[in-house]
C-alpha cells in the first residue's frame, strides 16, 4: 500500500506529459511564394519588387508543366495566357486578363531599358499581341507555347523573339 501514494504523482506526470504530444501540430508554413498586398498608387494595384520576385521563382518552378490550350493550372497543363494568370494570382495576389488581348492594356507599358524580372513580354507577328511570357532575368522569359509541349525557359534575343516583341508591361 506504500508504493500507492508514489504511483499516483508519476500517473498524474505522465498523462500531463502525454496530453502535451497530443495537442495539434502548429501547421507548417505553404510552400507557395509569400503573399503580398499589391502596392497602390493613385487607386491602381502596382507589382512589388517581392511581387515580381516571388512571381518570377514561381514560373521558373512550372517549367516542364505541360502545355494544354485553355489549361491555367499546373494539374491541368497552361496555355500562356493561363501560365501568366496563374503565376500572378498565386504569387502576388493579382487577377490578370485572360486572353492575350486583355494581356496588351494590363499594368503599365515598359521599355526595353526598363525591362525587370516579373514584367510580362507580349509578342505578336504585327500589331496584335498573339503570345505572352514572363521575364525571369537574362534575357530569358517563361511561356507556354502553343507548340513544343510544355513550359519552357527561352532567350528573348533569338532571331524567332526579337522580331516578334511587341510591348512589355509591368503589372
Amino acid at each position: 500500500m506504500r508504493a500507492l501514494p508514489f504511483i499516483v504523482p508519476v500517473v498524474a506526470a505522465t498523462a500531463v506529459l502525454l496530453q502535451g504530444c497530443a495537442t495539434a501540430p502548429v501547421p507548417n508554413p505553404s510552400p507557395r511564394p509569400s503573399w503580398h498586398r499589391p502596392a497602390v498608387q493613385g487607386g491602381m494595384s502596382r507589382l512589388t519588387p517581392e511581387q515580381a520576385r516571388d512571381a518570377t521563382v514561381y514560373a521558373l518552378g512550372l517549367v516542364g508543366t505541360p502545355y494544354r490550350y485553355g489549361g491555367n493550372t499546373p494539374e491541368s497543363g497552361f496555355d500562356c495566357s493561363g501560365l501568366i494568370a496563374h503565376v500572378y494570382s498565386r504569387a502576388a495576389g493579382l487577377t490578370s486578363p485572360r486572353s492575350t488581348a486583355g494581356l496588351q492594356d494590363w499594368g503599365q507599358n515598359v521599355t526595353m531599358d526598363d525591362l525587370r524580372t516579373g514584367d510580362l513580354v507580349l509578342f505578336g507577328a504585327s500589331t496584335q499581341i498573339t503570345h505572352a511570357g514572363i521575364f525571369v532575368g537574362q534575357d530569358r522569359f517563361v511561356h507556354a507555347p502553343s507548340s513544343g509541349g510544355q513550359v519552357r525557359l527561352e532567350r528573348i534575343s533569338t532571331p524567332y523573339w526579337s522580331r516578334r516583341l511587341l510591348a512589355v508591361r509591368r503589372p
